[in-house]
């Protein structure tokens, strides 16, 4: 993607908010390899793997929805989806303290009124109480598929969706992993590709609607245990 493609795609994306998303990608360039967010070959492409990958997921967002985004480390996707679509409620959920310190950090700075940041583990009964009945889960690379919603899926009212961004193994993992889903209550997985008029490589993402409750409890109880004894 040359430079005059790269500003051209970012203004659809973003209209009006270009300025935020901007200081934000400075904010990585400049922190982030430091502050262990990102590794030093990310930088000279921060832009089209980063910021507009995450993004241009909004095209699966309904408006006015209540997104948690678990795993968010550097703030992806949430904070570019928080830019884009200010019409989102965003919540990033991090367990790790350095990191939390960032984001409380990047959404003070941008004035990111919309979005709230909270420590901790989907799994933990904590974050479960303060984020169930969300609209949408987000996540990027953060578990395979099946784990992914055994994490996502209690978070969601019933008729939302996880929408987990992966790259060229998303059909093998939906392959192998459905069965999986099914019974944590989720629907069938697939394939959607995002951003497909303003990105020379689509963002992959993985949709999973949850149409029912978790027919394994005792899986969910395990986890839950574990997360305590962490």
């Amino acid at each position: 993607m040359t430079n005059a493609d790269r500003t051209t795609a970012a203004a659809a994306v973003f209209g009006d908010r270009l300025p935020l998303a901007e200081q934000f990608t400075e904010l990585l360039a400049e922190h982030g390899v430091e502050r262990g967010l990102i590794g030093p070959r990310e930088v000279d492409r921060l832009w089209e793997r980063h910021i507009l990958n995450s993004a241009v997921v909004a095209e699966q967002i309904e408006p006015n929805a209540r997104l948690v985004d678990i795993g968010s480390g550097a703030g992806l996707p949430g904070v570019p989806l928080a830019i884009a679509r200010p019409d989102l409620q965003v919540v990033l959920v991090e367990p790790m303290a350095r990191r939390v310190a960032w984001l409380d950090e990047v959404v003070k700075t941008l004035g990111l009124t919309s979005v709230t940041v909270l420590r901790g583990r989907a799994e933990e009964p904590t974050i479960k109480d303060d984020v169930a009945g969300a609209d949408v889960v987000t996540a990027r690379a953060v578990a395979p598929l099946a784990k992914l919603c055994g994490w996502c899926l209690p978070l969601l009212r019933v008729g939302g969706r996880v929408v987990a961004l992966k790259g060229a193994s998303a059909a093998e993992e939906i392959e192998r992993d459905r069965t999986a889903v099914a019974r944590l209550g989720g629907g069938e997985p697939r394939v959607e590709l995002c951003g497909a008029d303003v990105l020379d490589v689509p963002t992959t993402v993985v949709v999973v609607d949850r149409v029912g409750g978790a027919g394994r409890p005792r899986g969910r109880a395990r986890k839950d245990q574990g997360a305590q004894r962490a």
